[in-house]
This record gives C-alpha cells, structure tokens and sequence, in this order.
C-alpha cells in the first residue's frame, strides 16, 4: 500500500500539526503508548529551534531537566541526559556544572530525538482541516488525507512586526534571522536594536562585543522604563505549577488579561547575568573613550521611514511625552512573536470557542473545541494557563495531561499539588 493510500484511508486516534518543542515531546511520549496511534505534520524538512539566535555561548534560561520528557517521565530515552551519553558527552556536561544547555545544543538535542521517532513527518504543509462523519480530516498541499478523533495544534508563534514597520522597504530584520545577515549589518555604519527582551540583550552584547572591530555605532531602544531581568526566584517559580494554573484560569476573563500584562517579566526579561556582564562590558570599552553606543529607554517606536540607506525612526520619550527622530543604517526588530490562528481551521472555526477578545478560550485541559476534548492547543495560552503557557518545563505537564484526554486514562502521572504556597481563598 502506497503511503499516500495508507494515510487516506486510515484514521488515527490524534494528528499533531506543527512540531516545535512542544508537539515534538508529544510526540516522544507517545512513543511507546500502544494504545494511542498518531502522526504528527510538520512543514519544514526538519526540526527547526530559533536557528536565527543560535549566538556563541547563547543559553535557554530554563535548565536541563526542562527537556521534552524528563519532568513526565524521568526514564524516558527521549531525555536530554540520555541525548548526552548516546552523544558522549555526559561527563563534559557534568564537569561543566551549568544546569543550563545551550540554545544550539537543546536544538541538537530536540533533532536527535526527532530522528528516532515514527510518527513525524517533516516536509508536510497541512492546507485544510474539515470534520466529516465524526472526525477531523486533515489535508496536505500535496494531497494526502489524514483522519483522526482528535487534533493537537502546535504551529507556535510567528515573529511580530510592529505597525510602524508594516510595508516599511529596504533591508531591516526580525531576531529571528539575526544570525544569517550579522556579516551584512556590521558592514554598515550604525545599527539600531528595538526590544529589551532575553533576544535582544544577546544581540546587543554580541554587537557591542565586535563595536571596536567594524565600527559601527549601535543603537538599543526599549519603550520599557528599564531593562527589566528575567524574575527567577524559587517562589516565584512556584507560577508554574498546576495549583497555579488553576487558580488562573478560574479567574475572570478581564482579570486574566490583566495579569498577562503585568506578568510579562516573569516569561520575557533578561537574564540577570547578562544584564551584569552589558554593563561590564560597556565600562571596559569605555576606558578607551566613550564607546559608540547609546541605551534609550521609555522610547516607543511610533513611525520609520526608509530612504535611500537609512532609516529614520520616530520615537516618544513617554515619560516627558517628547517626540524625537533617530537615523540608522541597519535595524534589527528584537519584538517578539505572536499567535496567529492557522488559516486551515477556517473550515472548523464553528468548531472552536473563543472568548471576548477573540482569542481561543482555552478549557482547563487545553481543548479549544466546542466538545472540550477534540482539538487541544500547544502554547498561545498566557490568556488562559499563564506563564506556564510558554514555559518549556511545564510542556511535559502539559502533554501527559492531553495524553491522559486522549487516553481516557493516566498513563503518566499529572501533578495536581507541587507548591508550598496558596494561591486562592
């Protein structure tokens, strides 16, 4: 039977369609699950992680045991540990005494274990999703159909470009490609990096490191008051756990959003060191004279205008409600990323729930469906979960919770109480 007739006339109990982290530990602990049959689709022709962002010594800011599977199942051998010792490097991982991977080796680590699985199908684009007696029907560009009771969405976020760059010409760039055209912009004779996220921190310091060599002037402005760190304590890391994410997500919708808000420097500050060793670095360049490089702060982005080879930025100072103008030969958008719902759930959409401001009204288990336990969704779930949406530690949690959906059944353990503290009344 042809692979094309196979997936036509098979149904499977689930289809994952995206494979970032998140699907691709899914899909690792589903592995061994017998009684679960599913595929996951994925468009590009292999795993993919930020390759963009893939700087020298550059970290994740959550450690080890924050891999696809650990904190489910700690004997897996889909483990990050287990990644090492096939990769002989378990000894050197322990002599380095950093909980923390690199960002290219968790990249390395989520393709080895890609490699090893049956159910992936990288090179897939899926163009469709319809539901025909009583199950999902997915299908690809290329034709082939694939039936499953269930969907797992796991196409992640793409990079955001704010309104002011919508249409802008020329040669700027998101992070997300920093590290393909860094040669092109450190031929230039400044370059100006917008955000203050973990992203940008890494790629002002990579800059600044080579300011002296190229030449360039470097810009870094931030609408925030300040560069805010990445808030780690042990207490504050209780936020990520279940008795959390259901005091959340019991809370009213506008209050929710509120705190999505408030709690973004809880998921996307900077790290603490790296703030410390910004800031080392520019006095130590500084002892030769004043180092061409300006930090603005309170700044938003309003407008920019491209001409010729240069970009004009339109910046207000918020706190003196001052507007100026700033000129660049190179701009780098370090804006983060946003959902955007896939245009092939339009046939189900009155499937899906949503909620008052028009984003997915994410149950407590992580379906978006009008059934409750039909199609679950990876991520894109602050509004909802919190902090934990985005956390890769708390993707396992999450996928032995859809697992034991799917299954009717617990096959991994889910945690229901791991804090010292309480959260509700």
């Amino acid at each position: 039977m042809t692979a094309l007739a196979e997936s036509t006339n098979k149904t499977y109990d689930f289809v994952g369609i995206g494979l970032g982290p998140f699907n691709l530990g899914l899909a690792c602990l589903t592995e061994p699950i017998a009684e679960l049959d599913g595929v996951f689709l994925e468009t590009k022709p292999h795993f993919e992680w930020h390759s963009g962002m893939f700087l020298e010594g550059a970290h994740l800011q959550t450690p080890f045991m924050s891999d696809l599977v650990t904190l489910a199942d700690p004997t897996s051998p889909y483990s990050f540990l287990n990644y090492l010792k096939e990769s002989g490097r378990l000894y050197s991982f322990y002599i380095r005494e950093n909980f923390y991977p690199l960002r290219v080796e968790y990249d390395d680590y989520c393709r080895w274990a890609a490699s090893k699985l049956s159910s992936v199908r990288f090179g897939t684009t899926v163009a469709r999703v319809t539901y025909e007696d009583e199950v999902y029907v997915v299908r690809t560009e290329t034709g082939e159909v694939f039936r499953a009771r269930h969907l797992v969405l796991g196409t992640g976020t793409s990079p955001h470009v704010p309104d002011a760059c919508a249409d802008l010409g020329g040669d700027f760039i998101h992070n997300s490609r920093y590290m393909q055209h860094k040669q092109e912009l450190q031929a230039k004779e400044s370059i100006t990096l917008v955000g203050s996220g973990q992203s940008a921190a890494e790629i002002f310091y990579d800059l600044l490191s080579e300011i002296d060599v190229h030449g360039y002037r470097l810009n870094w402005v931030t609408r925030s008051p300040r560069f805010f760190p990445l808030e780690y304590t042990k207490l504050t890391l209780e936020m990520t756990s279940p008795e959390y994410i259901d005091y959340f997500h019991a809370l009213p919708e506008p209050t929710r959003y509120r705190l999505q808000s408030e709690q973004k420097g809880l998921f996307k500050g900077i790290d603490g060191d790296l703030i410390n060793e910004i800031f080392d670095l520019l006095y130590q360049k500084n002892l030769g004279g004043p180092v061409p490089a300006r930090l603005l702060t309170n700044s938003s982005l309003e407008s920019v205008r491209h001409e010729g080879d240069t970009y004009t930025l339109g910046l207000r100072q918020q706190e003196q409600g001052k507007d100026y103008e700033l000129s660049s030969a190179g701009l780098i958008l370090a804006t983060g990323y946003r959902y955007a719902e896939p245009e092939f759930l339009a046939p189900v959409r009155d499937r899906l729930r949503y909620d008052d401001q028009g984003n997915f009204d994410v149950a407590r288990n992580y379906a978006i469906d009008t059934t409750g336990h039909g199609i679950f969704l990876q991520n894109a779930g602050v509004h909802t979960h919190s902090i934990t949406s985005p956390d890769l530690g708390m993707g396992p949690y999450r996928n032995a919770y859809i697992i034991r959906e799917l299954l009717g059944t617990e096959y991994y353990p889910v945690e229901k109480t791991i804090a010292f503290q309480e959260f509700a009344v």
